[in-house]
């Protein structure tokens, strides 16, 4: 059984009729195209699939699609409708990512943080960025970028 949902995707309503066991990341790469979620563990674990549901981020391979009704559901595709952020310009300052698996939801969690202290601490930083594995950089690059930017 499908049902139409409506909810704010990247700051434009969408609307689509979704099953009630259709999952978001399926939603968001398969029927509506975006590249930045991806697929890495399917269970929750490694934060490849991250994006921000009403301001915090989520892993969507746990949310069924239904639940975005009437939410604003926001990819990195998203925060980047003016070109690079100001975090994302450090991340590649600071050579952050290598394969880029993992910038996606890294850069929302770290997005997610400042919004909420423009002024965290490298401890702060390393707790934000704790959910998203990173299988090639080691994490300094990327706790080195966001501290450059809030310093």
């Amino acid at each position: 059984m499908k049902k139409e949902i409506s909810f704010l995707l990247n700051g434009e309503r969408r609307m689509i009729d979704v099953s009630s066991s259709e999952i978001l990341l399926e939603v968001l790469r398969d029927r509506l195209g975006l590249n930045s979620p991806k697929c890495g563990c399917d269970r929750g674990d490694c934060g490849t699939c991250s994006v921000m549901i009403n301001g915090k981020t989520v892993r969507s391979c746990l949310i069924l699609a239904i639940e975005v009704e009437d939410q604003e559901v926001v990819t990195l595709e998203g925060i980047m409708h003016n070109g690079l952020t100001p975090l994302q310009e450090s991340f590649l300052k600071h050579n952050s990512f290598q394969c880029g698996f993992c910038a996606p939801g890294v850069i929302l969690s770290t997005t997610e943080l400042l919004a909420k202290n423009p002024h965290s601490n490298k401890e702060e930083i390393q707790e934000a960025i704790a959910g998203n594995l990173c299988r090639c950089t080691g994490y300094s690059p990327i706790i080195d970028a966001v501290i450059d930017l809030v310093k």
